[in-house]
């Protein structure tokens, strides 16, 4: 098996590499550090090729995709790469924070996909796994950026899925509640159902596995999800003002 995996690190990505290691599969592994990458590297078994670079960097991912090509079609590529801060509207030195996040959680994420699809089609096999949210659900007071950009990549992939129907690769969109990483670690309220990183990747694997066309991680979240979707916008503006905030000014 051959696994392309972006964000591969820390936090989700890093879970998904040592399960996916564990399990025989050759590794594509994309990241902006280069040494935690080799850190991962060194700990995990096999051989695997590494690509630092910026999902924002097009060109970048086109060239490690052609490189990882080489070695044969991947089964499985995986968009994990994304970046969160909390952002508020009247602040205009966030909207920086606003575009990064964009770039790298939307932008990316196709930028990440488009190198593989030709070859995958032709092949009539395979495996687009999106990293979502549920922040995508509904938008949340000082994460307009992050929200919004969840919301984009669950819309995405929902007609990338659409777009690939019958082509024989299938599209998997896993969105994520609160997982243990580095980037909810910095989060200081509540979080239900915080999962740890392993146990999430075992999941995430699972429902790319079997092709399943969204899955909410833990499931509890989704039930959560849809009924905040349900909730009339009075009564949700009502309870959401006062919502704990993600910080501001995280290093992207």
């Amino acid at each position: 098996m051959r696994v392309f995996l972006t964000g591969a690190s820390s936090g989700i990505g890093e879970a998904l590499a040592r399960h996916y290691a564990a399990q025989g599969a050759t590794l594509g592994l994309v990241a902006r550090r280069e040494a935690r990458l080799a850190e991962l590297v060194a700990s995990i078994p096999g051989r695997h090729r590494c690509y630092m670079l910026d999902v924002a960097d097009g060109a970048a991912l086109q060239a490690a995709a052609r490189d990882f090509i080489a070695g044969g079609c991947p089964d499985i590529v995986i968009a994990n790469a994304g970046i969160s801060a909390g952002t508020l509207a009247h602040e205009a030195d966030d909207l920086h924070a606003f575009r990064r996040i964009f770039e790298t959680n939307v932008l990316g994420m196709a930028q990440t996909f488009q190198p593989f699809i030709a070859a995958m089609r032709a092949r009539g096999s395979g495996r687009l796994a999106g990293i979502a949210s549920v922040a995508g659900i509904r938008g949340l007071p000082g994460a307009g950026a992050y929200c919004a950009s969840k919301s984009a990549t669950l819309t995405y992939l929902e007609s990338l899925r659409v777009e690939l129907r019958g082509s024989g690769v299938k599209v998997v969109t896993i969105a994520p509640g609160y997982i243990a990483t580095p980037m909810t670690a910095v989060n200081d309220y509540p979080m239900p159902f915080l999962m740890p990183a392993d146990q999430a990747a075992w999941r995430f694997a699972r429902a790319i596995a079997r092709g399943s066309s969204y899955t909410v991680i833990p499931w509890q979240m989704g039930v959560v999800g849809k009924l905040l979707r349900l909730l009339p916008n009075p009564l949700f503006d009502i309870l959401f003002a006062r919502a704990g905030r993600k910080p501001r000014g995280l290093d992207l």
